[in-house]
């Protein structure tokens, strides 16, 4: 215990995470968890339960004939703590247990939802299981009303509790068998309308659904942060749905769909395989810039898009950088370059080493598949269930990073060290 106090609140999130893949990974190979008949690696056991709580939805093994009902119910299980978060579902617990959280369990709490103050953290906790609650059980009554047409009904309420959890969570994973995804319902407008809805809200930040309904979505009422996440967010379907449309033969609906999936969610309608390369590109970069802080989602978030952008128009313009009547703070561009450097780092330094271990992948496979994991996205041109085992680590490791963030792993190891030596400042040319 005392070791667990000296440690920082990022070291505690990641390894809370850690902890629940491992735990995650020996219940999906329980006997009770898998089929009769199937046998399953513990590579791929592991693989999965890091692509649940990472809430990224690629799979190695599919979760709809592999499982059993106990198991798909562990694996959304594990989705729901990944998409919550390990603090938050820890605290949540704690509060229906009657305890209090204290100031240590507060501060984790602040640095797991890049809060910015500590102030109302129990209300906060209490309202985002709330929401997920409402949010969850109406996206599987809309969900059932399409699944009871093609499943008895009490298939389909499982089938639409699981395909409810994993849309909010912007994780992809389905149980509907044969590595299928939402392909058979491309067509569907109420399915593929629900599971954006339970996408964007998911993928906004519970910050942002907090506020809105505070303020009853008068847009003059809002913060900035807030008028940020949805502009931008609004803007990167609309861009991603026109560009889709434009290279892809899809319906609209399926543009829409996919640009709304491809920002962390991993639901397909439409086999990506078949995608051209312009396609694959637009979907790379949604997948990169992501969702929002505070949400189910990762990438660099959408918020750090922006801050980059202005900073960039900033120092081209020679002007202040500012939005919505605010000023950006002056820190915000400093710790958006750095994010942004930190996971193009990862994706290249993660594409070279896969196409070094898989030299049949295609570079441009490579990269989609990679840029997903980290994205925490889940989307593949279907190359994931045969890369070997040195790539499936890989990928492990890089939705683990996706999930925490890179920023939070290079800090890991700098916590309370403190320099003692100034050096005068020097001069150095950029650009």
């Amino acid at each position: 215990m005392s070791f667990i106090k000296r440690q920082s609140p990022g070291r505690i999130i990641a390894l809370g995470f850690a902890m629940v893949i491992l735990v995650g990974s020996l219940l999906l190979m329980l006997p009770c968890s898998i089929q009769d008949g199937v046998t399953v690696r513990y590579v791929d056991a592991l693989y999965t339960s890091t692509s649940a709580v990472c809430v990224t939805g690629l799979i190695a093994i599919d979760a709809g004939t592999t499982f059993t009902p106990l198991g798909q119910f562990f694996l959304a299980l594990l989705i729901q703590i990944g998409g919550l978060g390990v603090t938050a579902m820890g605290a949540g617990i704690m509060l229906a247990m009657g305890r209090k959280v204290n100031l240590k369990g507060r501060n984790i709490i602040r640095e797991a939802m890049n809060l910015n103050s500590g102030r109302g953290l129990v209300s906060f906790v209490k309202d985002i299981f709330i929401t997920t609650l409402v949010i969850e059980l109406a996206g599987a009554v809309l969900s059932f009303t399409v699944f009871a047409g093609d499943y008895p009904p009490l298939k389909a309420a499982g089938i639409s509790l699981f395909h409810s959890v994993a849309a909010f969570n912007n994780s992809g994973f389905d149980i509907l068998g044969d590595f299928q995804n939402l392909i058979p319902y491309q067509s569907s407008v109420m399915l593929n309308l629900v599971t954006c809805g339970l996408i964007i809200t998911g993928g906004i930040g519970f910050l942002v659904i907090r506020e809105l309904l505070k303020e009853r979505f008068r847009w003059r009422r809002l913060s900035m942060h807030t008028k940020v996440v949805l502009a931008v967010s609004g803007a990167l379907i609309a861009a991603g749905t026109l560009l889709l449309k434009l290279t892809e033969d899809v319906t609209w609906l399926g543009a829409f769909f996919q640009s709304v999936s491809a920002r962390t969610a991993g639901f397909s309608t439409y086999p990506l395989g078949k995608f051209t390369t312009p396609g694959l590109l637009v979907l790379i970069v949604l997948m990169f810039i992501g969702a929002s802080p505070g949400s189910t989602g990762g990438g660099i978030k959408t918020s750090t898009f922006f801050v980059l952008l202005q900073g960039i128009k900033s120092a081209a313009t020679n002007k202040t950088e500012k939005a919505f009547h605010y000023s950006v703070p002056r820190a915000a561009f400093k710790k958006a370059a750095v994010i942004t450097l930190l996971a193009v780092s990862v994706v290249m330094t993660g594409t070279y080493f896969m196409t070094v271990m898989e030299p049949a992948v295609s570079l441009r496979d490579a990269l989609f598949e990679v840029t997903s994991a980290f994205g925490t996205v889940g989307l593949s041109t279907g190359i994931t269930p045969g890369l070997g085992t040195g790539s499936k680590l890989l990928s492990i490791l890089i939705m683990y990073i996706g999930r925490i963030g890179p920023l939070t792993v290079a800090s890991l190891w700098y916590f309370n060290r403190k320099e003692r030596i100034s050096y005068p400042e020097g001069n150095i040319s950029i650009g």
